[in-house]
């Protein structure tokens, strides 16, 4: 018999990341969602992430510019710092 121990760390952090169910995303006004679309843009977040993220204003903008500079990839850093 084979038994599963709870999840920890970055698997758990994924699980959460996937979603397996929607949660209410924060609403951030026109002109500041496309200053923090052009932001992430150039720190180096893919167009599409970019949109998503800065659409999210439960992403805090600054950490996730702050682990891109200190050379975390941007697709690493948007899973990590993923609302619950």
């Amino acid at each position: 018999m084979t038994t599963h121990a709870p999840q920890t760390g970055m698997s758990a952090a994924m699980d959460a990341h996937v979603g397996h169910r929607r949660r209410a995303r924060r609403h951030v006004p026109r002109d500041v969602r496309l200053w923090r679309e052009t932001l992430l843009a150039e720190a180096g977040f893919g167009r599409e992430l970019a949109r998503h993220l800065a659409a999210d204003g439960d992403y805090d903008l600054h950490e996730l510019l702050n682990l891109v500079d200190r050379g975390c990839r941007p697709d690493l850093a948007a899973r990590i710092l993923a609302p619950a």
